[in-house]
Formats: C-alpha cells, sequence, structure tokens
C-alpha cells in the first residue's frame, strides 16, 4: 500500500456517515459506497457516488461509524485532504465534498475543477 493511501487523506463526517448507513440499510448485506472522481460535469471534473459489493486492492476504505467509504486510487488523485459531508439545506438535500484541491466548481456543488 502506498503511503499516500496509509495517510487516510480523505474524511467523512458524522452526518455522511449517518445517511450512508441509512441508505445501506436497503441494500444487501456488505454494500458499501463508492466514491469516484470522473471527467465531466460543467467545472471539468464530478463526484460519482454509487453502491457496490466489491472492493479494489488499491482503494481507499473510509470506515466510520459501521460504514464503508471507497475511493479508488485514481480519484484520490483528486480528493485528497476532502471532507465527505451531508447537508441538508432548503433547495435540498444531497452529498457534498469539501475538496481542498477544487480551484471552482459549479453552483450544485457535483462539479469541479483543479
Amino acid at each position: 500500500m502506498s503511503d499516500v493511501l496509509d495517510a487516510t487523506p480523505v474524511t467523512l463526517s458524522d452526518r455522511a456517515a449517518r445517511r450512508i448507513a441509512k441508505i445501506l440499510e436497503k441494500e444487501p448485506a456488505g454494500s458499501m459506497l463508492r466514491v469516484a472522481v470522473n471527467g465531466g460535469g460543467c467545472s471539468g471534473f464530478q463526484y460519482d457516488f454509487a453502491i457496490t459489493a466489491e472492493q479494489n486492492a488499491d482503494d481507499l476504505v473510509i470506515e466510520k461509524n459501521g460504514v464503508r467509504v471507497l475511493v479508488d486510487e485514481v480519484s484520490l488523485n483528486y480528493m485528497s485532504g476532502s471532507e465527505i459531508d451531508y447537508a441538508e439545506e432548503l433547495i435540498g438535500a444531497a452529498f457534498k465534498i469539501r475538496n481542498p484541491n477544487a480551484t471552482a466548481s459549479c453552483g450544485c456543488g457535483t462539479s469541479f475543477s483543479v
């Protein structure tokens, strides 16, 4: 495992862990949330959230309050130092990623540039 992955550079807020636990209650046992960075979106990159039962050998595994979140090694390059949070606001509820590497983001918060 690389030193970058050993440092656990992505964190998960308590709110996000509670929401993920609620989502995973309806999924098969052993399911995890995968967070990835893909090209696209209005700012160049976008976050992708998916439920999975498969963990890759190079995934960063974030465990908190009984839930597991996976981030692949390529996405980790764009997300280092980020916090995955969950916010309930007047306009809706969504996962929010506070990414210190992002130099710009879109209004919806799912797209960013570095």
